[in-house]
């Protein structure tokens, strides 16, 4: 289910790096700050790999959901293990916030397992931050993948650790050929690849879906940071976010108003993020409308290119990433080139090993 839906409904309302170069990165809320370490990158996938699925964050409700993620995984070749809370009830969490981290670290420490993924996103992920076990992750770093709410987890696993994540398809994701090629592509083939958008027109005379914008042309490198905006904003002021410094965000965002994503964007703004990154790309904003905002509303665009433009860096927005079927696999804080004309970013080494 959509992240943001799923907490209106409920009535919210709202190995081949060393491990000698991790050094251990715990820091008191009062001293954010990037520990030192080299980028840490997982083992590939083979096939007869075994992958841990966990939930995180929300839960399914029903049995088919589970059925159809173990099939798509064991459909690619691979063996499902399933964390011991992965199907517990809390609320609307998988579990209490302490069997919800008690499954994502033994994932970690088990050696039987070779990759882990999220079932789904939905809401809370962000309570287990403080109870993972972070030195247990550096000592085996293994694929982790999942997008939307496991973001948090995505940033706080970064910024502890220096592993590179995968904000991609879940366990419960549509798995077609775009989504499944470009996995495939990184984490069994270990491709350093080029994310750009299909370029089909169909019977149009020119591309009418999945175009790209460019708010600033110009090419730019650096660690490729970022994930849900809601999420993200959610943690700022944490230790929890990585250093942003000449880092290139990336962002999506599902059913918000733009009222609310001029907000989310603010806080960036006030919290020094934008100031500090080298380039910024927007995914899929999926059902973001502008709602209630009295006589009008700013439209997406014109709130984005208000705190982008003036930056004067590389950015670029529509790309295919976020609440969509065709979701691409990012590898979550590898060092990138984009370009931003084309709208493309490419991998400047593989992101496993």
């Amino acid at each position: 289910m959509e992240r943001r839906n799923f907490l209106r409904n409920i009535g919210t309302g709202s190995l081949a790096v060393g491990l000698s170069s991790f050094i251990a990165p715990f820091a008191f809320a009062s001293e954010v700050k990037t520990p030192s370490f080299k980028e840490l990158v997982p083992k590939h996938l083979s096939e007869g790999d075994t992958i841990g699925i966990i939930s995180p964050a929300s839960n399914k409700f029903e049995s088919e959901p589970y059925e159809i993620a173990v099939e798509s995984l064991q459909a690619m070749g691979l063996k499902v293990k399933l964390g011991k809370y992965v199907k517990t009830h809390y609320g609307h969490l998988a579990g209490t916030d302490e069997e919800r981290a008690e499954d994502l670290n033994a994932m970690f420490k088990d050696p039987e397992v070779n990759a882990i993924m999220a079932l789904r996103g939905g809401s809370g992920a962000a309570r287990i931050l403080d109870k993972i076990d972070y030195q247990a992750i550096a000592k085996n770093p293994k694929i982790f993948i999942g997008y939307s709410d496991i973001t948090a987890l995505h940033l706080a696993i970064y910024a502890k650790t220096g592993l590179v994540t995968f904000h991609g398809p879940m366990a419960t994701s549509k798995w077609n050929s775009f989504s499944y090629g470009i996995f495939k592509d990184i984490l069994f083939n270990e491709k350093a690849i080029t994310f750009e958008n299909p370029t089909t027109i169909g019977d149009n005379l020119t591309q009418v879906n999945n175009r790209i914008r460019t708010i600033t042309a110009g090419t730019t490198q650096g660690e490729l940071i970022g994930g849900n905006l809601s999420v993200l904003t959610g943690i700022v002021g944490s230790e929890y976010l990585p250093n942003w410094e000449n880092k290139i965000l990336y962002i999506e965002e599902i059913g918000e108003e733009i009222y609310a994503i001029d907000r989310m964007m603010s806080q960036l703004k006030l919290a020094g993020i934008l100031d500090k990154i080298s380039g910024f790309v927007f995914g899929k904003c999926t059902d973001c409308e502008p709602g209630g905002s009295g006589y009008g509303s700013l439209t997406l665009e014109e709130v984005i290119d208000h705190y982008i433009k003036p930056l004067s860096i590389p950015a670029f927005t529509g790309a295919m990433f976020g609440h969509i079927d065709d979701n691409s696999t990012l590898p979550n804080g590898l060092k990138v080139e984009m370009n931003a004309e084309k709208g493309t970013i490419t991998m400047l080494s593989p992101a496993v090993t």
